[in-house]
């Protein structure tokens, strides 16, 4: 599904503002589940390996603010920084771009093909909240670099797991 949302640099992005000449990854992140911490470094690693590729990156973060004030805009802008992130980080106050993708928790991995087609809805690697050794299969990766060349994802995907998305009170 398109959105525009405000990211962290102060642009708003689309859709077709991060969609990458050979595919698209969405990834719901946000700043205080442990799952999504143990795995920035990596994700930020990954992130420009993608790029380099071809394949567009954007992290969005859904997660109610109120509730969990950790994820607020103010403080995705510092972690964005920190973390040096080479994608756009954006926030979905709404909730309506988490609920039009489906997703269910942080982080959560969604990427396309260069026609717009869910092919990989699995996670980063194997070692969620776990340091990964180096040489580490990367799963995000290989999946979407088949995607690059192919058009289709691996038929065997892992979802990711982590902390549920912070719903507002409806």
């Amino acid at each position: 599904p398109d959105f525009t949302l405000p990211g962290t640099d102060g642009k708003s992005w689309s859709l077709s503002d991060v969609a990458g000449e050979k595919g698209t990854v969405i990834i719901f992140i946000c700043n205080h589940c442990p799952y999504v911490k143990a795995i920035l470094d990596r994700l930020v690693v990954d992130a420009q390996t993608l790029q380099t590729a071809g394949i567009g990156v954007a992290a969005i973060c859904a997660n109610d603010a109120e509730s969990h004030p950790a994820d607020s805009f103010e403080n995705m802008k510092k972690l964005a920084e920190e973390k040096a992130f080479p994608f756009p980080y954006l926030h979905d106050e709404s909730q309506e771009v988490a609920r039009a993708y489906g997703a269910v928790c942080t982080p959560d991995f969604f990427g396309f093909n260069a026609a717009g087609e869910l092919q990989y809805r699995g996670r980063l690697d194997a070692f969620g909240k776990n340091e990964a050794p180096a040489d580490a299969p990367r799963e995000l990766v290989e999946a979407m670099m088949e995607v690059a060349h192919t058009g289709q994802g691996p038929e065997e995907q892992v979802p990711s797991m982590g902390c549920s998305i912070k719903w507002k009170a409806a």
